[in-house]
C-alpha cells in the first residue's frame, strides 16, 4: 500500500509541475531531475525555512556561499580522494552494479515485512559489523548466504565487492594537455572550513559560532533510486558550528535536539521521525546520528548531526601550511585565557531534495467527499487529491478566481491580485468551472481561494475557501489581507 502511495506521489509531482525527469525529450538523464514551476516555489520555501531558523534566528550563526570548484588539495585534506567510496557489487548476467549494503538493507526490510524479525535483527547485526570492519568479503558472503538475487536478471551470479569513488572529476584550463584536474564538490562543508578564518576575522565572530550554507553538491551515485531520494546532483543545507575542544558532547546533544524540534515543527507528526546512531563512524567523526523520516518505502536518513572534532581544520592547516587557529581570550577555571587552539566542529547537514520529498509524501492525501442529501437532491460522493502543506510553505498562498470571464468580474479579481501579489505568491485563473479550479488548487496545496462573483460588484465582498476544511465564507474585500496575514506568517510558523 505504501509503495502504491509513493508511485502516486511521483506521478503527482510530474502532473502538477513539481518535479520532471531531466532531459526527458532525450529519454532522461539517469538520477537527475528538474524542479518545475510549483516545485521550485516549494523548494525555495523549504530553503527559506531552514535559513531563517538557522541564520536569522541565531545571533552567532552567519551565512556563506562558497564556489562549487575548489582547489584539488581541498579534497585531499578532507579525505575524499582517498576514502570517499561505496561498496559496490556487479551482477555478471545483468551487468548492473549495486551498493552491497543497500541490497542487504532491502533484504532486512523484506524480513521485517514478512514478520521474520529475528532474521532481520541477525542480518542487521552482521551488516553493521561488516561495515564497521570494512570487510568487503563478508558483505559478499552475507549476500550469498541470504540468497539475494539481482532485481533485473533474477540470478545470484555476483562479482566480488569493491570500493567505488563517488566524486566527479573534470578539467580546468584553456588547453586540455595543460588542464588541472578538479572535482565537482561532493559536499558543501569544505567551502565553510577553508573560509573559517575569513568569516571569523571579518565578522569578529567569537566562539561558539556557526557558518551556514546551502548549495549544490555532486556524487556519482551508481545506485540512484527512489525518485529524488538519491541523485547525482542535489542540494545540501549545512551548518558547521565551531566550538571549544572538550565541549563537543554537550553541543552535539544540543544540536541533535534542536534539529529534531525543527523537523517536527512542520507538523507531520512526531511518529514520522526517529534518531539512528551510526555504528560505523566516518573518518572525521567521534559521534554521529541521523534523523530519519518514515517515507512510504521505510525510514531513511534525512539529516545528519556529526561531531567532526578538529579533523577538517587540522588537515587543511597541515596541507596548506596556513594556521587555522583561533585565539580564545575567555578565562578557564584557573583564571587563564584558553589561548590558541584549532576549534572542534558540530555539523548539521540536511538534504534539501530529501526534505522536499518527505514534505510531498507527508502532505499528499486522497480524500472522499460526501455531500449530504437534501430535500431536492440525493447524497453525492466525490473525491479529491490535496496537498496539506503548511500555508507558509505552499507554492501559491492564494488563488484569485473570477466566477466568469465577463460582466466586470475579471477586472475586480485583477485589482485584488494587484494588491496582494507584492506580498504573496498568487495564482490567477479564469478557465473552467469553479469546482474544477478548486480541485487544481487543492492538488498543488494552495491554502486559500478567493472567488469573485456578481455579488462582489454590489457589496465589495468575496468568497474565501479554506483548502483543508473546504469551508467557505463571505468576507469583505478589505478583510482579505488581514486573514492572510494571520494565517501566513513566518513569525507564527517559527514561534
Amino acid at each position: 500500500m505504501s509503495e502504491d502511495i509513493f508511485k502516486k506521489v511521483v506521478a503527482h509531482a510530474k502532473e502538477y509541475g513539481f518535479v520532471f525527469p531531466s532531459s526527458e525529450i532525450y529519454d532522461n538523464l539517469g538520477a537527475v531531475y528538474d524542479y518545475g514551476q510549483n516545485g521550485v516555489e516549494l523548494k525555495n520555501n523549504l530553503r527559506q525555512y531552514w535559513w531563517k531558523s538557522m541564520v536569522q534566528m541565531h545571533e552567532n550563526i552567519v551565512g556563506l556561499d562558497a564556489a562549487i570548484f575548489m582547489h584539488p588539495k581541498t579534497w585531499k585534506a578532507s579525505g575524499h580522494i582517498d576514502g570517499f567510496s561505496d561498496p559496490m557489487i556487479d551482477n555478471k548476467d545483468s551487468k548492473k552494479r549495486y551498493r552491497a549494503d543497500n541490497l542487504l538493507e532491502d533484504k532486512i526490510a523484506r524480513y521485517q515485512k514478512d514478520g521474520k524479525t529475528n532474521k532481520a535483527e541477525e542480518l542487521q547485526s552482521a551488516l553493521d559489523q561488516a561495515l564497521l570492519d570494512n570487510n568487503l568479503v563478508q558483505l559478499k558472503t552475507l549476500i550469498e548466504q541470504h540468497e539475494i538475487a539481482c532485481p533485473i536478471s533474477g540470478t545470484r551470479n555476483w562479482t566480488d565487492v569493491r570500493q567505488f569513488n563517488l566524486m566527479f572529476a573534470t578539467e580546468m584550463g584553456a588547453m586540455a594537455e595543460e588542464a588541472d584536474k578538479v572535482y565537482l564538490r561532493p559536499e558543501t562543508a569544505q567551502g565553510i572550513f577553508v573560509n573559517f578564518l575569513n568569516v571569523q576575522k571579518s565578522g569578529r565572530m567569537k566562539i561558539p559560532f556557526g557558518i551556514a550554507q546551502t548549495g549544490k553538491a555532486f556524487r556519482n551515485e551508481i545506485i540512484a533510486r527512489q525518485f529524488i531520494m538519491r541523485m547525482r546532483e542535489f542540494e545540501q543545507m549545512e551548518m558547521q558550528f565551531f566550538i571549544r575542544p572538550g565541549t563537543q558532547k554537550e553541543w552535539y546533544e544540543y544540536w541533535k535536539n534542536m534539529r529534531m524540534q525543527w523537523h517536527q515543527k512542520l507538523g507531520f507528526g512526531s511518529d514520522k521521525y526517529r534518531f539512528h546512531d551510526h555504528v560505523k563512524l566516518a573518518h572525521y567523526a567521534d559521534a554521529a546520528v541521523d534523523i530519519e523520516f518514515d517515507f512510504p518505502f521505510g525510514f531513511k536518513e534525512m539529516e545528519g548531526i556529526h561531531s567532526r572534532t578538529d579533523f577538517d581544520l587540522r588537515n587543511h592547516q597541515e596541507l596548506s601550511g596556513k594556521k587555522m587557529q583561533y585565539f580564545d581570550a575567555d578565562l578557564d577555571e584557573n583564571g587563564k585565557a584558553y589561548g590558541n587552539y584549532i576549534p572542534y566542529v558540530i555539523e548539521t547537514s540536511i538534504g534539501l531534495d530529501r526534505l522536499f520529498l518527505a514534505t510531498l509524501c507527508a502532505a499528499y492525501k486522497e480524500e472522499e467527499i460526501i455531500t449530504p442529501a437534501t430535500e431536492t437532491s440525493p447524497e453525492k460522493k466525490d473525491s479529491r487529491v490535496v496537498l496539506n502543506l503548511p500555508p507558509i510553505l505552499a507554492p501559491y498562498k492564494v488563488a484569485i478566481l473570477p466566477l466568469m470571464k465577463k460582466d466586470g468580474l475579471p477586472e475586480v479579481a485583477r485589482e485584488i491580485l494587484k494588491d496582494l501579489k507584492v506580498d504573496y505568491n498568487c495564482f490567477y485563473e479564469e478557465k473552467d468551472a469553479i469546482g474544477k479550479r478548486y480541485r487544481r488548487q487543492d492538488a498543488i496545496g494552495t491554502p486559500f481561494c478567493i472567488t469573485v462573483d456578481h455579488a462582489s460588484l454590489e457589496d465589495q465582498t468575496v468568497t474565501i475557501r479554506y483548502r483543508d476544511s473546504m469551508a467557505q465564507e463571505r468576507i469583505p474585500i478589505s478583510k482579505i489581507r488581514e486573514i492572510l496575514a494571520k494565517e501566513i506568517s513566518w513569525s507564527k510558523f517559527l514561534a
